[in-house]
């Protein structure tokens, strides 16, 4: 099968299109043929080493994928012909930018039966991200204002959507060019991040996901009681220190497998209460060019690979 490995942490151009043998599912697996995987920031950030989180190259990085699956293992919970999507083995090596990928049926779930796969793909690691910490953390329900950071982007822009289908009141943190955007999302009020200190604006949200690791300054947007989401300084006691000493509750979030959550958001795919939005797909082998358009920080949505 073709897959996308590095040798070397460095710019895109590490990235390279090899032949290697397909993968064995072992027990409790399953053997995926992808249709599609997406890029996300952390596998920038593991490419060119700012992130050493699978240890010295050669690796492959990626992990969403969607596709269907060609082969069963003893113990795996889906059959041959099943259209699936997850984000397998996170944190540690699952090689997404694959022809095939093998991995634990837990760690998947059936893939949304409204979207194509493409769109499916752009799902597992931002909408986890978004509902293990909205949801599974903070308890996001109806009526609790929510403050989104970085709201267009990939995390953001599930954010928006689950939190609105949980009933929330959500304001939502975006460049003005995105402001329409966001609203299309379901977004209640929208802040310019570059004309207006959010913090000057929102005084009582009930819970800030906080994807700019600007935790002190969320801080500041919180009511008495309410939960800090933190995507980037999760493992921050100091801060955590600070949050509880304010009256607040800080919610670390590092995305884990969640075969369980990644079902009850395809539900709300087939509902038509969460979106995804892809702004470009590149090939396999245009895998480099993938990571320059999300190393840019100016992806709406989610970049695709087709494979």
């Amino acid at each position: 099968m073709r897959a996308v490995i590095q040798k070397s942490f460095g710019g895109p151009e590490v990235l390279e299109v090899v032949e290697r043998e397909r993968p064995k599912p072992l027990a409790g697996e399953v053997l995926v043929k992808v249709h599609a995987s997406a890029v996300n920031p952390v596998d920038v950030a593991v490419r060119s080493g700012a992130f050493p989180l699978l240890g010295q190259p050669p690796f492959g990085v990626g992990w969403d994928s969607s596709g269907v699956v060609e082969e069963v293992a003893p113990g795996s919970r889906f059959a041959v012909g099943d259209e699936v999507y997850g984000m397998p083995f996170f944190p540690r090596a699952a090689t997404g930018y694959a022809e095939y990928v093998a991995a634990p049926s837990r760690h998947l779930a059936r893939k949304p039966a409204s979207v194509d796969h493409v769109h499916a793909a752009a799902v597992p690691l931002a909408a986890l991200t978004a509902w293990q910490g909205l949801v599974r953390a903070a308890g996001v329900k109806a009526g609790d204002r929510v403050l989104v950071q970085r709201a267009a982007g990939g995390v953001g822009h599930f954010a928006v959507q689950i939190a609105k289908a949980r009933g929330a009141h959500v304001t939502a943190m975006g460049s003005a060019a995105r402001h329409d955007f966001l609203r299309g999302l379901g977004a209640d009020e929208v802040i310019d991040y570059r004309t207006t200190d959010f913090t000057d604006v929102v005084k009582d949200a009930d819970i800030v996901l906080d994807s700019l690791a600007q935790g002190d300054r969320s801080l500041g947007a919180l009511r008495p009681g309410g939960v800090l989401i933190s995507i980037l300084e999760h493992r921050d006691p100091e801060l955590a220190a600070r949050v509880e000493a304010a009256g607040r509750r800080v919610a670390g979030i590092s995305v884990e497998p969640d075969h369980a959550a990644l079902e009850a958001i395809a539900e709300l795919v087939d509902a038509g209460a969460i979106r995804p939005h892809v702004e470009e797909t590149f090939a396999l082998a245009e895998a480099g060019k993938a990571h320059e358009l999300v190393a840019s920080g100016h992806v709406q949505g989610k970049i695709v690979l087709t494979v």
